[in-house]
């Protein structure tokens, strides 16, 4: 190779070189100002965007948004991608983490995972449409994510202080200790909160028992601290004045209520309906499952109380008519409600072997048949053309079938009490835990 050549490609070399230290030396410059003057994860962001042009995201652990950067348009653009779900979680389970090789699907991508110590806090997030990021680029991203875990921990401190002291109001408001009405609607604005509206108490409860759970205490506090976070943040998003808290296995948040009028519980039951679904997240990140309760809206601070009571027992009722993850208003409780207050499930369970005698149990294959048989008898005001429709069955296999429960059961096709009874001890049958 002619010297010129060979002085050529070393000076490129060089050149390369000193480029790398620049950027490098840049991207140090920014973090460390950043971290000098107190920045937050927004300003680490802006941050990020001057130096990787596009969007920059910080999310949990499991892909739930913390933070974002970039225009609008860059955002909305980003966002309807493949890798966030329905509700706008990253699927963090397909996202590798550290450089990607260019020429390759989703290489405009980059995702580092933010770490202090042993606790993962999440991943930081850059998409730069039209680049690739250099390993150099990907070890300076590395760097902001460690600034990125300062801001998360300096956060989490200032909201750990904040969160128990609103906690604590909120649970004295729960249990009638909140001061008059009016006192307790000042101290909750003080709190960035509005108790000053017709409300209702939402509860959202661990389906998992930790009292029986084989999971350690760390990891216990480290999912419910999760699950607290998801619901603050969910809520926050819709309504930034609703008091929202977390107490042992459940989530207490007042919700706005709509006058009162017709379709108000579908309105309400609709709002909650699309907060669970985001904190669900599909599944995403190991969650546990939880079942929710809404209380009947309120118009008074002195009424909270109560409904924090109806959104208790819509919990558990809630779910031992529709077992885990349910979601149930106080108000589609029915006949469940007054069942659940019996505190000795053994003599529910002997009230309905006594009514149903052994069409309560599945001896034999027919049994379940013939109790839905009854089920839809019943329901339909004993009315067989109806029940005969609904069940796809001949009249005449319809008529037979009558027969055989009324030898099984007695004469309830004329005897009112005895249709209340087995009519009560189908519905006990569906509880579960009876």
């Amino acid at each position: 190779m002619p010297a010129e050549e060979m002085i050529a490609s070393l000076r490129r070399v060089v050149d390369h070189q000193a480029e790398l230290l620049r950027r490098e030396d840049e991207v140090n410059r920014i973090l460390v100002q950043t971290v000098l003057t107190g920045g937050s994860l927004a300003d680490l962001g802006q941050a990020l965007v001057g130096l990787f042009p596009g969007v920059t995201l910080v999310t949990t652990t499991d892909g739930r948004l913390v933070a974002t950067a970039g225009s609008d348009e860059d955002v909305a653009e980003v966002m309807a991608l493949d890798c966030f779900d329905r509700t706008g979680r990253l699927i963090v389970e397909e996202e590798p983490v550290g450089v990607r090789s260019p020429g390759v699907a989703k290489s405009e991508r980059t995702m580092v995972r933010i770490v202090a110590g042993t606790s993962d806090h999440g991943l930081l997030a850059v998409f730069t449409p039209g680049r690739v990021l250099t390993t150099t680029d990907v070890h300076g991203l590395e760097r902001a994510a460690a600034v990125a875990a300062l801001a998360i921990t300096k956060e989490q401190a200032v909201s750990a202080v904040e969160g128990k002291y609103r906690a604590e109001f909120l649970r004295d408001t729960l249990v009638g200790r909140g001061g008059a009405p009016e006192e307790a609607i000042a101290h909750a604005a003080s709190l960035g909160w509005n108790l000053d509206r017709r409300m209702v108490v939402v509860v959202a409860e661990t389906d998992e028992d930790d009292a029986q759970t084989s999971r350690d205490g760390d990891e216990l506090r480290s999912l419910q601290e999760r699950f607290v976070r998801a619901w603050v943040q969910a809520v926050r998003t819709r309504e930034p004045k609703a008091p929202v808290a977390g107490f042992s296995q459940e989530v207490v948040a007042l919700l706005p209520a709509p006058c009162s009028g017709e379709g108000e519980q579908q309105t309400v039951m609709r709002s909650i309906g699309e907060i669970v679904k985001i904190v669900r997240g599909d599944g995403g990140g190991g969650r546990r499952t939880f079942s929710t309760g809404v209380s009947r809206p309120v118009d008074s601070v002195d009424d909270i109380p109560r409904a924090y009571a109806e959104a208790l027992r819509a919990v558990a009722v809630g779910r031992q008519m529709q077992g885990e993850s349910a979601v149930m208003h106080f108000d589609g409780l029915g006949i469940y409600r007054l069942l659940s207050l019996i505190p000795d499930n053994a003599d529910l369970r002997a009230f309905v072997d006594e009514a149903l005698g052994e069409l309560a149990t599945d001896a034999q294959p027919s049994y379940a048949d013939l109790r839905q048989t009854l089920q839809v008898l019943l329901d339909t005001n004993l009315n067989v053309a109806e029940t005969a429709r609904l069940l796809f069955f001949h009249y005449n296999t319809l008529r037979y079938r009558i027969t055989k429960l009324e030898q099984m059961l007695g004469p309830f096709t004329s005897d009112p009490q005895l249709r209340l009874t087995l009519s009560l001890a189908l519905r006990i049958r569906q509880m579960r835990g009876v």
